[in-house]
Protein backbone atom coordinates (compact mmCIF):
# COMPACT_ATOMS: atom_id res chain seq x y z
CA UNK A 1 0.00 0.00 0.00
CA UNK A 2 1.37 3.42 -0.97
CA UNK A 3 1.11 5.92 1.86
CA UNK A 4 2.26 9.52 1.57
CA UNK A 5 2.63 11.94 4.48
CA UNK A 6 3.05 15.70 4.08
CA UNK A 7 2.39 19.02 5.79
CA UNK A 8 1.69 21.46 2.97
CA UNK A 9 4.00 24.23 4.16
CA UNK A 10 5.93 25.95 1.37
CA UNK A 11 8.60 28.31 2.66
CA UNK A 12 8.92 30.09 -0.67
CA UNK A 13 5.29 31.25 -0.41
CA UNK A 14 5.69 32.70 3.09
CA UNK A 15 7.08 36.24 2.82
CA UNK A 16 7.44 36.74 6.58
CA UNK A 17 9.18 33.42 7.20
CA UNK A 18 11.54 34.05 4.28
CA UNK A 19 12.83 37.02 6.27
CA UNK A 20 13.16 34.98 9.48
CA UNK A 21 14.53 31.77 7.91
CA UNK A 22 14.16 29.48 10.90
CA UNK A 23 12.39 26.44 9.40
CA UNK A 24 11.75 23.42 11.60
CA UNK A 25 11.28 19.84 10.51
CA UNK A 26 7.70 18.47 10.67
CA UNK A 27 8.20 16.28 13.74
CA UNK A 28 4.54 15.25 13.91
CA UNK A 29 4.47 13.42 10.60
CA UNK A 30 7.95 12.01 11.27
CA UNK A 31 6.56 10.34 14.40
CA UNK A 32 3.57 9.04 12.41
CA UNK A 33 5.93 7.73 9.74
CA UNK A 34 8.03 5.81 12.28
CA UNK A 35 4.93 4.37 13.97
CA UNK A 36 3.47 3.12 10.69
CA UNK A 37 6.82 1.70 9.59
CA UNK A 38 7.24 -0.17 12.89
CA UNK A 39 3.82 -1.72 12.34
CA UNK A 40 4.52 -2.94 8.84
CA UNK A 41 3.34 -0.01 6.72
CA UNK A 42 6.08 1.54 4.63
CA UNK A 43 5.46 5.16 3.70
CA UNK A 44 7.04 8.13 2.05
CA UNK A 45 7.17 11.77 3.05
CA UNK A 46 6.93 14.78 0.78
CA UNK A 47 8.61 17.49 2.80
CA UNK A 48 7.15 20.57 1.15
CA UNK A 49 9.21 23.11 3.14
CA UNK A 50 11.81 23.68 0.43
CA UNK A 51 9.64 22.57 -2.49
CA UNK A 52 6.74 24.13 -4.40
CA UNK A 53 3.09 23.42 -4.96
CA UNK A 54 3.74 22.63 -8.62
CA UNK A 55 6.46 20.14 -7.67
CA UNK A 56 4.09 18.54 -5.19
CA UNK A 57 1.39 18.18 -7.86
CA UNK A 58 3.86 16.45 -10.18
CA UNK A 59 4.93 14.13 -7.36
CA UNK A 60 1.32 13.12 -6.76
CA UNK A 61 0.82 12.38 -10.45
CA UNK A 62 4.00 10.35 -10.86
CA UNK A 63 3.91 8.55 -7.49
CA UNK A 64 0.20 8.39 -6.80
CA UNK A 65 -0.45 7.17 -3.24
CA UNK A 66 -3.50 5.26 -2.08
CA UNK A 67 -3.57 7.23 1.18
CA UNK A 68 -2.30 10.73 1.91
CA UNK A 69 -2.02 12.04 5.46
CA UNK A 70 -1.59 15.78 5.94
CA UNK A 71 -0.66 17.72 9.06
CA UNK A 72 -3.00 20.69 9.37
CA UNK A 73 -2.49 23.79 11.49
CA UNK A 74 -3.04 27.52 11.08
CA UNK A 75 0.01 27.87 8.84
CA UNK A 76 -0.85 24.96 6.55
CA UNK A 77 -4.66 25.07 6.46
CA UNK A 78 -5.07 26.99 3.20
CA UNK A 79 -2.49 24.86 1.39
CA UNK A 80 -4.12 21.70 2.69
CA UNK A 81 -7.43 22.88 1.20
CA UNK A 82 -5.62 23.68 -2.06
CA UNK A 83 -4.10 20.19 -2.13
CA UNK A 84 -7.47 18.56 -1.46
CA UNK A 85 -9.08 20.56 -4.28
CA UNK A 86 -6.33 19.51 -6.69
CA UNK A 87 -6.60 15.82 -5.75
CA UNK A 88 -10.38 15.78 -6.11
CA UNK A 89 -10.20 17.53 -9.49
CA UNK A 90 -7.80 15.03 -11.10
CA UNK A 91 -9.27 11.79 -12.46
CA UNK A 92 -6.07 9.89 -11.71
CA UNK A 93 -5.99 11.11 -8.10
CA UNK A 94 -9.59 11.51 -7.02
CA UNK A 95 -9.77 8.09 -5.32
CA UNK A 96 -6.88 8.82 -2.97
CA UNK A 97 -7.99 8.50 0.64
CA UNK A 98 -7.31 11.85 2.30
CA UNK A 99 -6.65 11.91 6.05
CA UNK A 100 -6.05 15.13 7.96
CA UNK A 101 -4.63 15.51 11.46
CA UNK A 102 -3.17 18.23 13.64
CA UNK A 103 -4.56 21.03 15.81
CA UNK A 104 -6.72 22.66 13.15
CA UNK A 105 -9.08 19.77 12.40
CA UNK A 106 -10.89 19.26 15.72
CA UNK A 107 -12.78 22.54 15.72
CA UNK A 108 -13.35 22.78 11.96
CA UNK A 109 -14.24 19.16 11.32
CA UNK A 110 -17.36 19.64 9.20
CA UNK A 111 -15.71 22.17 6.89
CA UNK A 112 -12.67 19.98 6.21
CA UNK A 113 -14.82 16.93 5.53
CA UNK A 114 -17.16 18.81 3.21
CA UNK A 115 -14.16 20.15 1.33
CA UNK A 116 -13.09 16.60 0.46
CA UNK A 117 -11.27 14.90 3.34
CA UNK A 118 -12.20 11.26 3.97
CA UNK A 119 -11.31 11.19 7.65
CA UNK A 120 -9.94 13.46 10.35
CA UNK A 121 -7.70 12.25 13.14
CA UNK A 122 -8.90 14.02 16.28
CA UNK A 123 -6.18 14.14 18.92
CA UNK A 124 -2.97 12.10 19.06
CA UNK A 125 -2.31 10.59 15.68
CA UNK A 126 -0.16 7.46 15.77
CA UNK A 127 -2.60 4.69 16.74
CA UNK A 128 -5.58 6.23 14.92
CA UNK A 129 -3.63 6.61 11.68
CA UNK A 130 -2.45 3.02 11.92
CA UNK A 131 -6.02 1.77 12.29
CA UNK A 132 -7.16 3.89 9.36
CA UNK A 133 -4.52 2.57 6.95
CA UNK A 134 -5.32 -0.99 8.03
CA UNK A 135 -8.97 -0.43 7.15
CA UNK A 136 -8.13 1.26 3.86
CA UNK A 137 -5.78 -1.60 2.94
CA UNK A 138 -8.42 -4.24 3.66
CA UNK A 139 -11.23 -2.10 2.22
CA UNK A 140 -13.07 -2.20 5.54
CA UNK A 141 -15.48 0.29 7.06
CA UNK A 142 -13.75 2.97 9.14
CA UNK A 143 -16.85 4.00 11.09
CA UNK A 144 -15.90 2.17 14.30
CA UNK A 145 -12.38 3.57 14.59
CA UNK A 146 -11.96 5.68 17.71
CA UNK A 147 -10.57 9.19 17.42
CA UNK A 148 -11.85 10.09 13.96
CA UNK A 149 -14.46 12.33 12.35
CA UNK A 150 -16.01 11.42 8.99
CA UNK A 151 -19.14 11.86 6.89
CA UNK A 152 -21.58 8.94 6.97
CA UNK A 153 -23.53 7.66 3.96
CA UNK A 154 -26.10 10.41 4.41
CA UNK A 155 -23.32 13.06 4.46
CA UNK A 156 -23.85 13.80 8.14
CA UNK A 157 -20.76 14.37 10.24
CA UNK A 158 -19.87 11.71 12.78
CA UNK A 159 -17.29 12.26 15.51
CA UNK A 160 -16.32 9.03 17.22
CA UNK A 161 -15.26 8.45 20.80
CA UNK A 162 -11.73 9.59 21.55
CA UNK A 163 -8.93 7.12 20.88
CA UNK A 164 -7.23 7.76 24.16
CA UNK A 165 -3.65 8.93 24.54
CA UNK A 166 -0.65 6.63 24.41
CA UNK A 167 0.08 5.49 27.95
CA UNK A 168 3.80 5.91 27.58
CA UNK A 169 5.47 8.00 24.90
CA UNK A 170 8.70 6.21 25.81
CA UNK A 171 7.40 3.42 23.58
CA UNK A 172 7.53 5.64 20.50
CA UNK A 173 10.46 5.29 18.14
CA UNK A 174 12.52 8.34 17.28
CA UNK A 175 11.01 10.50 14.53
CA UNK A 176 11.70 9.09 11.06
CA UNK A 177 14.17 11.82 10.12
CA UNK A 178 15.83 9.65 7.49
CA UNK A 179 12.78 10.23 5.28
CA UNK A 180 13.63 13.90 4.72
CA UNK A 181 16.70 15.93 3.76
CA UNK A 182 17.80 17.52 7.03
CA UNK A 183 20.81 19.12 5.39
CA UNK A 184 18.53 21.66 3.70
CA UNK A 185 17.39 22.80 7.13
CA UNK A 186 20.94 22.94 8.48
CA UNK A 187 22.17 24.92 5.48
CA UNK A 188 19.30 27.40 5.67
CA UNK A 189 19.90 28.04 9.36
CA UNK A 190 23.66 28.27 9.01
CA UNK A 191 23.55 30.62 6.02
CA UNK A 192 21.03 32.92 7.71
CA UNK A 193 22.15 32.78 11.34
CA UNK A 194 25.66 31.34 11.43
CA UNK A 195 24.69 28.09 13.15
CA UNK A 196 22.35 25.19 12.45
CA UNK A 197 19.52 23.89 14.62
CA UNK A 198 17.65 20.60 14.90
CA UNK A 199 14.37 20.22 16.79
CA UNK A 200 13.59 17.58 19.40
CA UNK A 201 10.58 16.81 21.60
CA UNK A 202 10.72 15.47 25.16
CA UNK A 203 7.06 15.86 26.16
CA UNK A 204 3.49 16.05 24.93
CA UNK A 205 0.79 18.32 26.27
CA UNK A 206 0.68 21.25 28.66
CA UNK A 207 -1.31 21.38 31.93
CA UNK A 208 -1.57 25.18 32.02
CA UNK A 209 -4.70 27.16 31.19
CA UNK A 210 -3.73 30.19 29.09
CA UNK A 211 -6.95 31.29 27.40
CA UNK A 212 -5.44 31.95 23.98
CA UNK A 213 -3.64 28.60 23.67
CA UNK A 214 -5.08 25.65 21.73
CA UNK A 215 -5.16 22.20 23.32
CA UNK A 216 -6.79 20.54 20.33
CA UNK A 217 -4.36 17.59 20.09
CA UNK A 218 -3.22 16.57 23.57
CA UNK A 219 -5.72 18.38 25.79
CA UNK A 220 -4.42 19.48 29.18
CA UNK A 221 -2.22 16.43 29.65
CA UNK A 222 1.48 16.18 30.43
CA UNK A 223 3.53 13.13 29.45
CA UNK A 224 7.31 13.03 29.37
CA UNK A 225 9.90 10.77 27.81
CA UNK A 226 12.56 9.49 30.18
CA UNK A 227 15.76 11.53 30.40
CA UNK A 228 17.74 8.49 29.25
CA UNK A 229 15.71 8.16 26.03
CA UNK A 230 16.03 11.86 25.31
CA UNK A 231 19.81 11.69 25.68
CA UNK A 232 19.81 8.50 23.57
CA UNK A 233 18.12 10.50 20.82
CA UNK A 234 20.63 13.33 21.15
CA UNK A 235 23.50 10.86 20.85
CA UNK A 236 21.85 9.22 17.85
CA UNK A 237 21.44 12.60 16.15
CA UNK A 238 25.06 13.51 16.80
CA UNK A 239 26.18 10.21 15.29
CA UNK A 240 24.25 10.76 12.06
CA UNK A 241 24.17 14.52 11.51
CA UNK A 242 26.36 17.57 11.95
CA UNK A 243 24.47 20.42 13.58
CA UNK A 244 25.21 23.12 16.14
CA UNK A 245 22.16 23.52 18.38
CA UNK A 246 19.02 21.73 19.55
CA UNK A 247 15.66 23.44 19.81
CA UNK A 248 13.44 21.64 22.34
CA UNK A 249 9.91 22.18 21.08
CA UNK A 250 8.28 21.48 24.49
CA UNK A 251 5.81 24.04 25.84
CA UNK A 252 7.38 24.15 29.33
CA UNK A 253 10.77 22.43 29.39
CA UNK A 254 11.41 22.97 33.12
CA UNK A 255 7.94 21.89 34.27
CA UNK A 256 9.44 19.00 36.26
CA UNK A 257 12.51 19.87 38.30
CA UNK A 258 13.06 16.19 39.08
CA UNK A 259 13.10 15.35 35.37
CA UNK A 260 15.47 18.23 34.64
CA UNK A 261 17.90 17.11 37.34
CA UNK A 262 17.92 13.56 35.95
CA UNK A 263 18.39 14.92 32.42
CA UNK A 264 21.40 16.99 33.51
CA UNK A 265 22.87 13.98 35.31
CA UNK A 266 22.36 11.82 32.21
CA UNK A 267 24.01 14.41 29.95
CA UNK A 268 27.02 14.78 32.22
CA UNK A 269 27.50 11.13 33.19
CA UNK A 270 27.63 10.22 29.49
CA UNK A 271 29.82 13.24 28.68
CA UNK A 272 27.46 14.43 25.97
CA UNK A 273 28.25 17.91 24.72
CA UNK A 274 25.25 19.83 23.44
CA UNK A 275 23.96 23.39 23.04
CA UNK A 276 20.22 23.78 23.37
CA UNK A 277 17.40 26.32 23.58
CA UNK A 278 14.07 26.02 25.41
CA UNK A 279 10.74 27.66 26.30
CA UNK A 280 9.49 27.76 29.88
CA UNK A 281 7.55 29.72 32.50
CA UNK A 282 8.91 31.97 35.24
CA UNK A 283 7.08 30.04 37.96
CA UNK A 284 8.97 26.89 36.91
CA UNK A 285 12.33 28.66 37.16
CA UNK A 286 14.63 29.00 40.15
CA UNK A 287 18.33 29.65 40.57
CA UNK A 288 18.89 25.91 40.90
CA UNK A 289 16.92 25.28 37.69
CA UNK A 290 19.01 27.85 35.83
CA UNK A 291 22.20 26.18 37.08
CA UNK A 292 20.92 22.79 35.90
CA UNK A 293 20.09 24.23 32.49
CA UNK A 294 23.53 25.74 32.10
CA UNK A 295 25.20 22.58 33.40
CA UNK A 296 23.42 20.46 30.79
CA UNK A 297 24.17 22.70 27.81
CA UNK A 298 21.38 25.28 27.62
CA UNK A 299 22.46 28.58 26.07
CA UNK A 300 19.11 30.35 25.62
CA UNK A 301 15.82 30.30 27.48
CA UNK A 302 12.51 31.84 26.40
CA UNK A 303 10.39 32.83 29.39
CA UNK A 304 6.76 33.53 28.55
CA UNK A 305 5.28 36.82 29.72
CA UNK A 306 2.74 37.98 27.08
CA UNK A 307 2.24 41.29 28.88
CA UNK A 308 3.90 43.57 31.40
CA UNK A 309 0.52 44.27 32.99
CA UNK A 310 -0.57 41.94 35.78
CA UNK A 311 -4.21 42.76 34.97
CA UNK A 312 -3.80 41.42 31.43
CA UNK A 313 -1.80 38.40 32.56
CA UNK A 314 -4.63 37.57 34.98
CA UNK A 315 -7.23 38.08 32.24
CA UNK A 316 -5.30 35.54 30.15
CA UNK A 317 -5.34 33.07 33.06
CA UNK A 318 -1.57 32.84 32.79
CA UNK A 319 -1.23 32.21 36.54
CA UNK A 320 2.15 33.87 36.83
CA UNK A 321 3.43 37.00 38.53
CA UNK A 322 4.87 39.63 36.19
CA UNK A 323 7.49 40.59 38.78
CA UNK A 324 8.64 36.98 38.88
CA UNK A 325 8.93 36.98 35.10
CA UNK A 326 11.19 40.04 35.24
CA UNK A 327 13.33 38.58 37.99
CA UNK A 328 13.81 35.26 36.19
CA UNK A 329 14.80 37.00 32.95
CA UNK A 330 17.36 39.07 34.88
CA UNK A 331 18.66 36.08 36.83
CA UNK A 332 19.01 33.95 33.69
CA UNK A 333 21.01 36.71 31.99
CA UNK A 334 23.14 37.35 35.07
CA UNK A 335 23.99 33.65 35.13
CA UNK A 336 25.15 33.76 31.51
CA UNK A 337 22.07 32.48 29.65
CA UNK A 338 20.59 34.38 26.76
CA UNK A 339 16.98 35.22 27.57
CA UNK A 340 14.01 35.86 25.31
CA UNK A 341 10.36 36.54 25.97
CA UNK A 342 7.02 36.78 24.16
CA UNK A 343 4.63 39.73 24.13
CA UNK A 344 1.02 39.85 22.97
CA UNK A 345 -0.80 43.13 22.35
CA UNK A 346 -4.50 43.76 21.79
CA UNK A 347 -5.84 41.31 24.37
CA UNK A 348 -9.45 42.05 25.42
CA UNK A 349 -9.51 44.84 27.97
CA UNK A 350 -5.95 46.03 27.33
CA UNK A 351 -5.53 49.80 27.62
CA UNK A 352 -2.73 52.20 26.76
CA UNK A 353 -1.72 52.07 30.41
CA UNK A 354 -1.25 48.29 30.12
CA UNK A 355 0.89 48.73 27.00
CA UNK A 356 3.00 51.30 28.84
CA UNK A 357 3.51 48.73 31.61
CA UNK A 358 4.66 46.26 28.97
CA UNK A 359 7.31 48.75 27.80
CA UNK A 360 8.44 49.18 31.39
CA UNK A 361 8.51 45.39 31.82
CA UNK A 362 10.71 44.90 28.75
CA UNK A 363 12.98 47.79 29.67
CA UNK A 364 13.44 46.63 33.26
CA UNK A 365 13.98 42.95 32.50
CA UNK A 366 16.08 43.73 29.38
CA UNK A 367 15.76 40.37 27.58
CA UNK A 368 18.17 39.68 24.76
CA UNK A 369 15.23 39.01 22.46
CA UNK A 370 11.50 39.55 22.44
CA UNK A 371 8.74 38.95 19.91
CA UNK A 372 5.42 40.80 19.65
CA UNK A 373 2.20 39.49 18.15
CA UNK A 374 -1.35 40.82 18.04
CA UNK A 375 -3.77 38.60 19.93
CA UNK A 376 -6.09 36.52 17.75
CA UNK A 377 -8.70 33.95 18.80
CA UNK A 378 -8.20 30.29 17.86
CA UNK A 379 -11.42 28.32 17.67
CA UNK A 380 -11.85 26.01 20.65
CA UNK A 381 -10.03 28.29 23.08
CA UNK A 382 -11.58 30.36 25.88
CA UNK A 383 -10.38 33.52 24.11
CA UNK A 384 -12.42 32.55 21.04
CA UNK A 385 -15.52 31.95 23.14
CA UNK A 386 -15.09 35.28 24.94
CA UNK A 387 -14.71 37.32 21.75
CA UNK A 388 -16.94 35.48 19.27
CA UNK A 389 -19.80 37.97 19.64
CA UNK A 390 -17.32 40.80 18.92
CA UNK A 391 -15.88 39.47 15.64
CA UNK A 392 -15.66 42.04 12.83
CA UNK A 393 -15.04 41.81 9.08
CA UNK A 394 -15.03 38.00 9.02
CA UNK A 395 -13.71 36.41 5.83
CA UNK A 396 -15.01 33.18 4.35
CA UNK A 397 -13.61 30.11 6.10
CA UNK A 398 -12.03 28.54 3.02
CA UNK A 399 -9.92 31.62 2.23
CA UNK A 400 -8.84 32.61 5.75
CA UNK A 401 -7.51 31.27 9.03
CA UNK A 402 -8.17 32.14 12.65
CA UNK A 403 -5.16 34.44 12.41
CA UNK A 404 -7.27 36.69 10.19
CA UNK A 405 -10.05 37.07 12.75
CA UNK A 406 -10.33 40.51 14.25
CA UNK A 407 -12.65 41.51 17.06
CA UNK A 408 -13.76 44.72 18.72
CA UNK A 409 -10.92 45.61 21.08
CA UNK A 410 -10.39 48.56 23.42
CA UNK A 411 -9.09 50.52 20.42
CA UNK A 412 -9.34 50.06 16.65
CA UNK A 413 -7.10 47.78 14.60
CA UNK A 414 -4.98 50.60 13.21
CA UNK A 415 -4.20 51.72 16.76
CA UNK A 416 -2.40 48.45 17.43
CA UNK A 417 -0.27 48.80 14.32
CA UNK A 418 1.10 51.97 15.88
CA UNK A 419 1.28 50.32 19.32
CA UNK A 420 3.52 47.55 17.97
CA UNK A 421 5.89 50.20 16.59
CA UNK A 422 5.75 52.19 19.82
CA UNK A 423 6.80 49.21 21.93
CA UNK A 424 9.63 48.26 19.60
CA UNK A 425 10.98 51.80 19.23
CA UNK A 426 10.62 52.84 22.87
CA UNK A 427 12.22 49.66 24.18
CA UNK A 428 15.07 50.06 21.66
CA UNK A 429 15.51 53.69 22.74
CA UNK A 430 15.76 52.75 26.41
CA UNK A 431 18.15 49.88 25.62
CA UNK A 432 20.48 52.17 23.67
CA UNK A 433 20.29 54.79 26.40
CA UNK A 434 21.20 52.16 28.99
CA UNK A 435 24.11 50.94 26.87
CA UNK A 436 25.16 54.53 26.05
CA UNK A 437 24.79 54.10 22.29
CA UNK A 438 23.94 57.78 21.85
CA UNK A 439 24.09 57.92 18.05
CA UNK A 440 20.85 56.00 17.67
CA UNK A 441 18.86 57.81 20.34
CA UNK A 442 17.43 60.74 18.31
CA UNK A 443 15.92 58.63 15.51
CA UNK A 444 14.57 56.01 17.90
CA UNK A 445 12.93 58.68 20.06
CA UNK A 446 11.40 60.38 17.04
CA UNK A 447 9.99 57.06 15.86
CA UNK A 448 8.63 56.35 19.33
CA UNK A 449 6.94 59.75 19.55
CA UNK A 450 5.49 59.38 16.05
CA UNK A 451 4.08 55.95 16.90
CA UNK A 452 2.56 57.26 20.11
CA UNK A 453 1.07 60.14 18.18
CA UNK A 454 -0.51 57.69 15.76
CA UNK A 455 -2.04 55.81 18.68
CA UNK A 456 -3.58 59.01 20.09
CA UNK A 457 -4.93 59.96 16.66
CA UNK A 458 -6.56 56.53 16.24
CA UNK A 459 -8.24 56.94 19.61
CA UNK A 460 -9.76 60.19 18.36
CA UNK A 461 -11.13 58.60 15.18
CA UNK A 462 -12.40 55.52 17.02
Amino acid sequence: MKILLTHGYFLQEDEKEKLILKPYVPLGILYISAYLENNGFDNSIFDSTFSSFDAFKENLKSNTPEVIGMYTNLMTKLNVLRIIKFIRSEDKLKNIKIVLGGPEVRNHAEQFLKHGADALVIGEGEETMLQLVKCFKDKKDISEIKGIAFLDKTQNIKVNEAQGLLKSIDNLSFPNRKKIDLQKYFDTWRNAHGSSTISLSTMRGCPYTCKWCSRAVYGGTYRRRSPKLVVDEIVDLQMHYQFDNIWFVDDVFTISHKWLKEFAEEINSRQVKVRYEIITRADRMTEEVIDLLIDSGCFRVWIGAESGSQDIIDAMDRRVDVIQVREMIKLARNKGLEAGTFIMLGYPGETQKDIRETIKHLSDSAPDYFTITLAYPIKGTPLYAETEDKFIDLKDWEVSTDRDIDFKRTYNRRYYDYALRWVNNEVAFRKNLRERVFSKLPILKLKSIASLGGMYFQRLVK
